[in-house]
C-alpha cells in the first residue's frame, strides 16, 4: 500500500471528524429522551411547518435507518427516519424542522442549494476517481507527460468535492437558521426546548465543518505527493 508522508496531514482532519460525530450522536441520544410539551411527533411538526407555509406539495415519509433523514426536491418529499417520524423528542422535532427548512429554500429557489444540486454528480465522480487518478500517475512516473496528466485530472476531479463540501455549509446552516425561526414563531417548542433544539442542529452543522475540513486536508495531500513525486 502507498504511503507518502503527508498522509499524517489527515491526522487532525480524522480527530475533528470524530469529534463531530461523538458531538451529534451524544447531542442527539440526549434530546432524543427528552419529549417536547407540545407532544407533537416529527411527522406532524412538519405537516405544521408545511402548512404554516402554504405549501401542499410536498409528502412527509417516513425512512429506513436512523439519522438519514433529508429532503428529496426531485420526488418533492421531507423523509424522515425511523426515530425522528413518529417521536415527540425535541430532537424530532428540531430535525424534522430542519428538513422543512429545505423545502422552503427550495420554493424561494435558494441560490447555494440549486448549485450544490449541480455540483452533485461531478462531486460524486471526484470522491471515487480523484484519488485513485493521483496514485495511478504516480505509479506511472516514468512516462512523464501521461503520469501528469493523470495527477492533475486526479486533483481537479476532487477539487469539485470540495466546493460541494464548502457549498453545502451555507445551505445546512440556513435550513436550520430557518428551522429555528419557524417552530418559534408557531411556538411548537417552548421555552428552554428551543435551546435543546439550536443544539441538536449546531452538532448536526459540526459534522458538515468537520466533512468540509477533512476534505480541504485530503486535497492539500493530493498535491503534496504531486510534487513530491
Amino acid at each position: 500500500m502507498y504511503f507518502h508522508p503527508s498522509y499524517l496531514i489527515l491526522v487532525p482532519g480524522m480527530l475533528l471528524m470524530f469529534f463531530a460525530q461523538w458531538q451529534i450522536r451524544s447531542t442527539y441520544d440526549r434530546y432524543s429522551q427528552v419529549g417536547s410539551s407540545l407532544g407533537l411527533t416529527g411527522a406532524e411538526v412538519a405537516r405544521a411547518i408545511l402548512q404554516k407555509m402554504g405549501i401542499t406539495d410536498v409528502a412527509i415519509e417516513p425512512v429506513a435507518g436512523e439519522l438519514t433523514d433529508h429532503y428529496d426536491p426531485t420526488a418533492k418529499a421531507v423523509r424522515l427516519s425511523e426515530g425522528i417520524y413518529g417521536s415527540s423528542s425535541l430532537a424530532a422535532a428540531a430535525v424534522a424542522a430542519h428538513e422543512c427548512g429545505h423545502v422552503l429554500q427550495d420554493k424561494q429557489h435558494y441560490t447555494f442549494m440549486n448549485f450544490r444540486a449541480s455540483l452533485v454528480p461531478v462531486a460524486n465522480l471526484g470522491s471515487q476517481l480523484g484519488p485513485a487518478l493521483v496514485v495511478i500517475g504516480l505509479v506511472l512516473n516514468s512516462l512523464g507527460p501521461l503520469s501528469s496528466l493523470f495527477i492533475n485530472l486526479g486533483i481537479v476531479l476532487f477539487s469539485a468535492v470540495i466546493a460541494f463540501h464548502i457549498i453545502t455549509l451555507p445551505v445546512e446552516l440556513d435550513a436550520s437558521g430557518r428551522a429555528l425561526k419557524i417552530i418559534n414563531q408557531l411556538g411548537i417548542l417552548q421555552g428552554e426546548e428551543n435551546r435543546a433544539a439550536r443544539a441538536v442542529l449546531q452538532a448536526a452543522a459540526l459534522t458538515y465543518v468537520a466533512t468540509a475540513f477533512y476534505a480541504v486536508l485530503q486535497l492539500i495531500q493530493l498535491v503534496l505527493i504531486s510534487r513530491d513525486r
